[in-house]
């Protein structure tokens, strides 16, 4: 269910674009920039828009990996795959992240906190392998770094529940 906040930003957006088919990708692509990810509904509403099937909304979507299809976690945490950080054991940090946050490539975790995303790369080659953790590169990881570079965003986490509970 999406919220009446991205319900008036969808409608705004679609007020912007006319009803044409070739408008698909760049409509996906605002509404994704949006609203951070294509809600089902909000691919519903396109294709309603366009006069095409959901199906074929559907399928551009899923065809291109830089659409998202669950909200990104508030630790959006990416590790480079490009061939530097590759050899230099991007694959070993990766896997260390997904035992860690208990999530594989592409999940957000279940309370919201973190997901996880392989990316090509992130023009960061003399630092692989690279991680990010929303905008903050963590250079030259290794598996055993993962723990202690995820402690200030999950202290964080941890203090904002415990200001919750006291609300």
């Amino acid at each position: 269910m999406i919220s009446i906040k991205e319900k008036e930003q969808l409608s705004e957006t679609l007020s912007s674009y006319s009803k044409e088919k070739r408008k698909l990708i760049p409509l996906l692509q605002e509404i994704q920039t949006k609203l951070g990810y294509l809600p089902k509904e909000v691919m519903q509403e396109i294709a309603s828009f366009l006069g095409v099937s959901e199906i074929e909304v559907y399928g551009v979507a899923t065809f291109y990996n830089q659409f998202r299809f669950t909200p990104l976690g508030k630790h959006h945490t990416r590790v480079c795959m490009g061939t530097a950080c590759h050899l230099a054991g991007g694959k070993l940090v990766l896997e260390a992240l997904e035992r860690e946050l208990e999530i594989k490539v592409g999940e957000t975790s279940e309370d919201g906190e973190f997901s996880l995303e392989r990316v090509a790369c992130v023009g960061c080659c003399m630092l692989a392998p690279v991680m990010l953790i929303g905008d903050e590169v963590r250079p030259r990881m290794t598996p055993f770094k993962v723990e202690e570079a995820l402690v200030p965003y999950k202290a964080e986490t941890k203090t904002e529940g415990s200001n919750n509970e006291k609300s």
